[in-house]
């Protein structure tokens, strides 16, 4: 299935950092919650990630992620998920974050 340009740029996506992260043992399966500073435009948003197979607590604060900012807020359990962060999965299935090679301000649009 083919997409058009226009329907890219419907998807927002954007660099943030993430300024806080802990366990999230309510979930149903391993996942952190994350809050994640996207600059001033956009502020800081929660998200729940199910990241715990290749990343720890310690590695996560301060580190860039990109996460679509446009989605509805999402209810995981008692958590209010306000973003999509994205990753890829390894061959087991386990997530593995997006990465981004050099650092950029936070909120910047990917193109």
């Amino acid at each position: 299935m083919t997409i058009s340009f226009d329907d890219f740029e419907k998807v927002d996506i954007r660099v943030g950092t993430i300024v806080e992260a802990e366990t999230f043992p309510e979930a149903r399966k391993p996942a952190f919650k994350l809050k994640i500073d996207f600059g001033p435009e956009i502020g800081v948003k929660k998200s729940s990630a199910q990241i715990t197979k290749h990343h720890t607590l310690d590695e996560l604060k301060g580190r860039q992620v990109m996460a679509v900012v446009n989605f509805p807020p999402r209810q995981i359990g008692p958590f209010m998920s306000e973003v999509l962060t994205l990753g890829f999965p390894d061959a087991e299935g386990g997530v593995v974050l997006a990465a981004i090679s050099k650092p950029v301000p936070n909120g910047g649009k990917l193109f």
